[in-house]
């Protein structure tokens, strides 16, 4: 099997991670409406006598928040919207730059992996023996789970960005499909 014709076969898997991308920013769009639903109410509890302010409502709002935020950096891996030093990337040659490219995702990917580990720890650990002050019967867990859930949601995205650095070695941009 030629080494094109390994990627042509690798490339069939665009689908999925376009996929899983439709997924997270859907569940992303879904938080925001909550939470701008949900601060909506808090102030209008707050400025109008009839409305009640619920108790709830500052730690569910942050707790949206954090969710969105962590989410919303690991899709901004798969369109490449972090921030970069590419000043002098019209100097460099392109494979160093792609090379630089390559660490610089494997060191996010390494990133992801601690965040899942050690966001899990806590997550169980922490989070587990405590409470929210406004809903005793919900578990801090939800307050932690958004860190180990990011860094899954980064590995997804930094594969597909790993694969791409690599493909760029071997296929030329004229001779992709």
């Amino acid at each position: 099997m030629a080494v094109p014709e390994i990627f042509a076969r690798l490339d069939r898997f665009k689908p999925v991670y376009d996929k899983a991308y439709a997924v997270i920013m859907f569940i992303c769009k879904i938080l925001l409406i909550a939470d701008i639903a949900i601060t909506t109410l808090t102030v209008l509890g707050r400025y109008v006598p009839f409305i009640t302010d619920p108790s709830w409502s500052e730690e569910v709002i942050l707790t949206l928040m954090t969710y969105m935020a962590v989410l919303s950096a690991a899709l901004a891996i798969r369109r490449g919207a972090h921030i970069r030093m590419s000043a002098l990337d019209k100097y460099l040659p392109k494979v160093l730059i792609n090379s630089l490219d390559l660490f610089a995702d494997l060191a996010v990917s390494a990133l992801a992996v601690v965040m899942i580990v050690v966001g899990m720890k806590y997550a169980l650990g922490i989070g587990s023996k405590g409470t929210y002050i406004s809903m005793p019967f919900l578990s801090k867990f939800w307050m932690y789970f958004p860190i180990p859930l990011a860094g899954c949601a980064m590995i997804v995205f930094e594969l597909e960005a790993i694969y791409n650095h690599i493909r760029k070695f071997f296929v030329k941009e004229g001779d992709a499909q």
